[in-house]
């Protein structure tokens, strides 16, 4: 199978994925308040619809449209402005529609897993960070002259979001389990929600400083 790298790539880029999967992103930062709001189920939506993100990535890498964002300044500087506009905006919605998983809130209404699954997949689009790791971090693991590039881009951008799953997954678990022992404090609920607007607004102002390069 030619679209497959060889061993030594494979063990490369795996330990590379892991490291990169346990570092804190707005995704991340996502799918877990979704399941300290409104649960596992939510949360994994959320997960889900982010490495989808990832998978469009990946192909956008292999065709080259990220190139061709990232060397347009307007086209890069509209998604900075997109993408950051939705972290905010995600931030607002922590502070003004928090601590839904309140016991004076539960019969309020459920989000549903596609907007949760969208929510997940509109961070990762829009994150021009996303793009210029994945322009970056993808081709060094192929080599440019190599005619079956394409076919071991997207097994590696696969690859990528199989070994994130047992990596991320066991943070919606675990939050889960945090969301009951908070039910109990609204004071330690509500700190949470602006803990949360702050990590969202944090990632949007690194959203607007990336540089193209």
């Amino acid at each position: 199978m030619s679209f497959i790298p060889d061993t030594t790539t494979l063990i490369q880029f795996a330990i590379a994925t892991v490291i990169l999967a346990i570092t804190p992103g707005p995704d991340m930062t996502l799918f877990v308040s979704r399941t300290l709001s409104h649960g596992r189920a939510t949360g994994f939506a959320s997960m889900a619809g982010a490495l989808c993100g990832t998978l469009i990535h990946t192909t956008l890498v292999v065709v080259g449209i990220s190139a061709l964002i990232v060397a347009s300044p307007m086209s890069f500087l509209a998604l900075k402005i997109f993408g950051a506009g939705y972290l905010v905006f995600l931030a607002w919605q922590a502070i003004t529609k928090g601590s839904a998983f309140s016991p004076e809130k539960q019969s309020g209404p459920e989000i549903s897993l596609f907007r949760a699954w969208a929510a997940g997949l509109g961070v990762n689009l829009l994150n021009p960070k996303i793009i210029l790791f994945f322009m970056t971090f993808l081709p060094q693991f192929v080599s440019a002259h190599d005619p079956n590039a394409p076919g071991k881009l997207f097994f590696l951008g696969a690859m990528f979001v199989v070994l994130s799953i047992p990596v991320t997954a066991p943070m919606v678990f675990a939050a889960e389990k945090f969301s009951t022992a908070m039910k109990a404090s609204p004071r330690v609920t509500r700190a949470v929600d602006y803990l949360f607007a702050g990590v969202f607004s944090a990632f949007a102002l690194k959203i607007l400083t990336a540089q193209a390069k």
